[in-house]
C-alpha cells in the first residue's frame, strides 16, 4: 500500500528517540537577535495590559474561539530550532501558553501550568481542522482564560507526503503533544493513524469518519484528492466572487458610511452603538449579501436615503438596556474614554433616551422588522426574515 511513500510504516523508528529539532513556530526579531549577538542574554520586557484583568480574560477567550494569535514575548534560541518541513505552519496560543506569558498586569498567585500543544495536520489550506479544533476549544474556556489547561495550537497545512508527516508525528511525540488531522488521501489518513500508535502520540480524525459516513450513504467512493489539487475544479465560482464583492461593499458602507449607497444594499442594518450592527454585517456578508448598517444616534439626523430605499430590506436593532451599558462601559473602558465621555456614552439615563429615541424611529416605519435578541440568534432571526 506504501510502496511509493518515502517511508513505510515498516520503517518507522519504535520508540521516540531524540531525531527531531522543535518545530520552529516564531521567531525572535532582529532587534532581539542583534542584543544576543553583542552581549549577553535578558530577560524579555512583558508589556503591561493596560485594560482590566476582566477584559483581558474575555478578550482571551475570543482569541481562542476565533483562532486569533494572541501577543506574547518568547525567548527562543534560533540555532536549535529548525522548521518542521511543511509548505505553511502556524502556532496560536490560547492564554497563558508558557511562563514567560505570566505576569503582565495578571493575577498574583494564579496557578499556571505548562501549556499542552495540540498539532493540526491539512493537505489542504487546513481551515477545516482548525475551526474544528477552535469550536471544541471553545467548550473550555471556563478552563482556559482562567490558566487552568492552557492550550498551544499549532497549524501544518499543504503536507501531501509521508516523509513531512512523519516529521511534525515525531515532533508531536517529542512534545506530549496531541495530533489532529484532515487528510483526503485515504493512505495518507491511515499512514498518520499509524505512525501516531507506533509513536504513542494521541490523534483523532476530523474528516475521514464523516467522508465514509456520507460515502456509505450515498454508495460512492470519495475521490481522496485534497480540495485545490491538481485535477479538482476550482473553487473559484461565480458565487466566490459574489461573495467576494459582497464582502467588500459591506466593509465600505460600515457605521453609515456613503449613504448614497443604500441603495444598492441587499440588506440595511439600522440600530444604537454597540447592538452588533457590524458583526452582523461581516456574518451576512460571508453568505453573498451586500448589507450596509446605518447607527441611531440620539440628537443626530439620519440619512434621508434611508427612508427613500425599499423599506422592506431595512431591519432594525435592539437590545436590553442593561446589556447594552455593560458593553459600552467595557468598550469605553478600553478604548480609554475620558470619565466625561464614559458618562455620556454609557450611563444607564442616556443609554435608555437613545434606545427609546430609536425606537421611536422603528416605531415611525413600520415595515422594518426589529430584532432584539442577542447576536447569534439575530444572526438566525435575520437569515430567516430573508
Amino acid at each position: 500500500m506504501f510502496a511509493n511513500m518515502n517511508l513505510g510504516i515498516s520503517n518507522l523508528p519504535s520508540t521516540p528517540a531524540a531525531a527531531v529539532p522543535a518545530v520552529q513556530t516564531s521567531s525572535l526579531s532582529t532587534h532581539q537577535s542583534n542584543q544576543a549577538a553583542s552581549g549577553p542574554e535578558t530577560e524579555p520586557q512583558i508589556r503591561k495590559p493596560k485594560a482590566s484583568a476582566q477584559l483581558n480574560r474575555w478578550s482571551r477567550a475570543r482569541a481562542v474561539r476565533s483562532g486569533r494569535k494572541l501577543d506574547r514575548s518568547i525567548h527562543r534560541d534560533d540555532t536549535a530550532a529548525e522548521e518542521v518541513p511543511s509548505a505553511h505552519s502556524r502556532e496560536t496560543t490560547s492564554p497563558v501558553s508558557s511562563p514567560t506569558a505570566v505576569g503582565g498586569g495578571e493575577e498574583v498567585g494564579a496557578e499556571v501550568r505548562k501549556a499542552k500543544s495540540i498539532y493540526m495536520v491539512s493537505d489542504g489550506t487546513g481551515w477545516t481542522a482548525e475551526h474544528a479544533v477552535n469550536a471544541a476549544l471553545g467548550q473550555f474556556d471556563y478552563c482556559l482564560i482562567d490558566r487552568g489547561c492552557p492550550v498551544n495550537t499549532h497549524l501544518f497545512s499543504a503536507i501531501d507526503d509521508s516523509e513531512g508527516l512523519m516529521k511534525i508525528v515525531m515532533q508531536a511525540a517529542k512534545e506530549d503533544a496531541m495530533l489532529v488531522y484532515t487528510l483526503a488521501d485515504p493512505s495518507m489518513a491511515f499512514y498518520a493513524k499509524k505512525a501516531c500508535k507506533i509513536w504513542g502520540v494521541p490523534s483523532t480524525d476530523i474528516l475521514g469518519p464523516i467522508t465514509e459516513a456520507i460515502s456509505s450513504h450515498l454508495g460512492v467512493t470519495p475521490s481522496g484528492i485534497p480540495r485545490g489539487a491538481p485535477g479538482r475544479s476550482s473553487h473559484l465560482t461565480e458565487e466566490y466572487f459574489q461573495r467576494i464583492e459582497a464582502i467588500e461593499f459591506t466593509i465600505k458602507q460600515d457605521d453609515g458610511a456613503l449613504p448614497e449607497n443604500l441603495h444598492r444594499a441587499d440588506i440595511v442594518l439600522a440600530g444604537v452603538s454597540r447592538t452588533g450592527k457590524t458583526p452582523l454585517s461581516t456574518y451576512l456578508a460571508h453568505k453573498g449579501y451586500k448589507v450596509a448598517n446605518v447607527p441611531i444616534v440620539k440628537g443626530l439626523v439620519l440619512p434621508k436615503t434611508l427612508f427613500e430605499i425599499d423599506p422592506e430590506k431595512v431591519f432594525g436593532l435592539t437590545i436590553n438596556p442593561v446589556v447594552l451599558q455593560t458593553i459600552r462601559r467595557a468598550r469605553a473602558k478600553s478604548l480609554g474614554f475620558s470619565e466625561e465621555v464614559r458618562s455620556n456614552y454609557s450611563e444607564m439615563d442616556y443609554v435608555r433616551q437613545e434606545l427609546e429615541y430609536a425606537g421611536r424611529v422603528f416605531a415611525q416605519n413600520p415595515i422594518w422588522p426589529v430584532i432584539g435578541e442577542y447576536r447569534e440568534l439575530k444572526c438566525l432571526k435575520l437569515r430567516n426574515l430573508i
